[in-house]
């Protein structure tokens, strides 16, 4: 719902269509919204990756925070892991189909991150 300022005639202003909580935006942004969510979900879109290979592909995120957040992303159903019987055991995690439902914003976001200025996100 979109809200609208109202101003009345003595220039009070009420607001009218305001979202009740959670809105629309928030529900998505409190799956989504994590730190690390939407990279974690880039990095396992196009196959299963090894937890190790995972943490070297996101920069800057502790191998503490990525299992916080993979364990997340596995409880609401967004990707899957898998132990596989190997010699030493390994760890994949992989992208489920409603996690992939995500991927077409995650990719309009990271084509409207590329055309920022940088002075907007601090790289300048």
């Amino acid at each position: 719902m979109d809200a609208k300022i109202e101003v009345d005639a003595k220039g009070r202003r009420t607001a009218r269509g305001v979202c009740m909580e959670p809105c629309v935006i928030e529900r998505g942004m409190r799956i989504i919204g994590g730190k690390w969510t939407g990279s974690i979900l880039w990095h396992v879109k196009d196959g299963p990756v090894r937890f190790n290979d995972l943490a070297r592909m996101i920069g800057g995120a502790s191998k503490k925070m990525i299992t916080e957040r993979l364990r997340q992303l596995e409880d609401q159903g967004l990707v899957k892991r898998e132990v596989r019987d190997t010699a030493p055991i390994t760890v994949v995690y992989e992208i489920t189909d409603f996690g992939r439902t995500a991927l077409a914003f995650l990719d309009e976001l990271r084509k409207w991150s590329e055309g920022l200025p940088p002075s907007i996100i601090g790289d300048g």
